[in-house]
């Protein structure tokens, strides 16, 4: 993250939600900084978030799921919600990370240049934090999501149920690992110690299997 002389790059004026997939890919696989891990965190809680509505509309209007038509409904409505915010942190993380490099790259020929830059250095790391902490709490949420519709949706979309469990997860644990990769060179420690503390208890969210049991070993 501290690399003053990264390889360039074009910031594109198209979102990632209005790329095929396959592009996105060859972007993702390339030598170019961004798209990078925290952008592929955000897409996969948007695919975990799609799988969700998924399990969620192959269970509402059956009647032997009457009971859990209203959490369903509203279940659905959530995961929407957090899928389009997703597919916006896709974008967004990797915005952040270009205002670290800019930041970086800042002149430090005299003692104002150097206030300045450590400012944007700061506010840009904080940015690199926050969009990926929003990944991460974003992604909790669909992880009792998936547990949900995994344990009342519609059995014959339980593996869908498993599999968005496992991408929010994933996405969970890659996000959370791109805020710590920023926390270093955070001058302000009650911010950094308060990020600390919320990032162990969206861990701990990943701590039950599906079925609410803790996790042997």
């Amino acid at each position: 993250m501290t690399d003053t002389n990264p390889p360039s790059f074009i910031v594109s004026s198209v979102s990632s939600a209005e790329r095929p997939l396959a592009d996105f890919l060859q972007r993702l696989a390339s030598v170019e900084p961004t798209p990078g891990g925290g952008s592929a965190a955000a897409l996969a809680g948007a695919l975990a978030a799609a799988l969700v509505s998924m399990v969620c509309r192959l269970t509402l209007g059956k009647e032997k799921f009457a009971a859990v038509a209203a959490e369903m409904r509203r279940t659905l409505e959530r995961a929407e919600a957090l899928r389009r915010r997703l597919i916006s942190a896709v974008d967004e993380d990797a915005q952040a990370y270009e205002m670290v490099l800019a930041a970086y790259r800042m002149p430090r020929s005299d003692e104002g240049d150097k206030q300045a830059r450590s400012a944007a250095i700061q506010a840009a790391l904080r940015e690199a934090i926050r969009v990926p902490l929003n990944v991460a709490r974003d992604c909790a949420q669909l992880l009792d999501m998936a547990r949900f519709v995994a344990e009342q949706g519609n059995p014959n979309a339980a593996s869908d149920a498993h599999v968005a469990a496992l991408l929010a997860e994933a996405a969970l644990r890659g996000a959370i690992h791109n805020v710590r990769v920023n926390l270093p060179g955070i001058k302000d420690t009650t911010f950094a110690d308060h990020v600390r503390a919320e990032v162990e208890k969206l861990l701990a969210a990943t701590d039950l299997e599906i079925g609410g049991q803790p996790r042997e070993g």
